[in-house]
């Protein structure tokens, strides 16, 4: 082979490996690389490694826990089929990782608003509390998603309260006696929606005065309607028993907006925190190296001590 020629294809070569990090190295070498040791729990979701990993959801969790991460979040698994979640749990424990959350199906986001009060909207909350906790067995989770819906704007706002308290209390009867815990999510999305900041989710919680009722600390969400991120955890931090991730502008990962990211899980991580972070937000560029981008940003990220 000509001298130029191999160099061009060395360059080549080292490109590919460049480009696709770990797994194209393993590819490449047959033999995967060390994952990585990630100092906090950081949990993807399905779909976002699937041009590296495939399709297939079994597929997609085991890429996850070579690349290091230590626990995955899933959103619909409580409209996933049984056996698929069945085969989801027995995954994730065969592998070491721990199930983040999952939303309780109650209708949607602005549906079913428990601030109205209407027994209607808590009976079905009730049973979507009821069917989690049978979800929650398969996949072996602790914690689920709560939005309580959209704000009443025909009663005053403590009434309102008072109302989300009592049917979070009855939601917190069924899911105690077994271990398990509902994350109230204040929501940026919509001014229509009850809950959304955290102080007014640290009220709610320390009414319901229950272990099976805390807070969900969406760090994207919070960032937009609050702001001063790390001080308001520290006022909320006994009621915090989950943190989802999303960087702001674009909800995409961390290093792509204004969040400092790094003293952020700094912070966290010299709070003592061992619980679940949830990557909730989606890639900021397309394709391998978009999905090759998203690990980069968190291996850098986590790099505080």
């Amino acid at each position: 082979m000509k001298r130029r020629n191999f160099i061009q294809k060395t360059a080549l070569t080292g490109g590919a490996i460049s480009l696709g990090g770990n797994f194209a190295y393993s590819n490449l070498t047959g033999n995967p690389l060390k994952s990585h040791k990630f100092n906090l729990n950081y949990a993807p979701h399905l779909g976002m490694f699937k041009e590296l990993a495939g399709d297939d959801p079994i597929d997609q969790i085991n890429f996850m826990a070579d690349q290091g991460f230590t626990a995955f979040e899933d959103n619909g698994m409580m409209k996933r089929d049984v056996a698929l979640q069945t085969k989801m749990g027995e995954t994730l424990a065969k592998r070491g990782m721990t199930m983040g959350v999952f939303v309780v199906d109650k209708g949607g986001n602005m549906k079913n608003t428990l601030a109205a009060g209407k027994q209607e909207y808590i009976d079905i909350f009730l049973d979507g509390c009821r069917r989690a906790v049978e979800t929650a067995k398969r996949v072996n989770a602790k914690w689920m998603t709560v939005v309580p819906g959209g704000f009443e704007r025909k009663l005053p706002i403590g009434v309102q309260d008072g109302n989300v308290i009592e049917a979070l209390k009855r939601g917190a009867e069924i899911l105690e006696p077994h271990g398990l815990t509902m994350v109230l999510e204040p929501l940026s999305d919509s001014p229509d929606l009850y809950l959304q900041n955290s102080d007014q989710t640290y009220m709610i919680c320390k009414g319901v005065d229950s272990p099976s009722c805390k807070i969900l600390f969406d760090i994207y969400h919070m960032q937009k309607t609050e702001g001063h991120l790390i001080h308001n955890m520290e006022l909320t931090w006994d009621e915090i028993a989950y943190i989802q991730i999303g960087d702001n502008p674009g909800r995409k990962e961390p290093t792509t907006g204004e969040i400092n990211y790094k003293n952020v899980f700094k912070w966290i991580h010299e709070k003592g925190y061992n619980g679940v972070l949830g990557m909730e937000h989606g890639n900021s560029k397309d394709g391998k190296a978009g999905e090759q981008a998203v690990i980069d940003a968190y291996i850098q990220e986590d790099s505080f001590l």
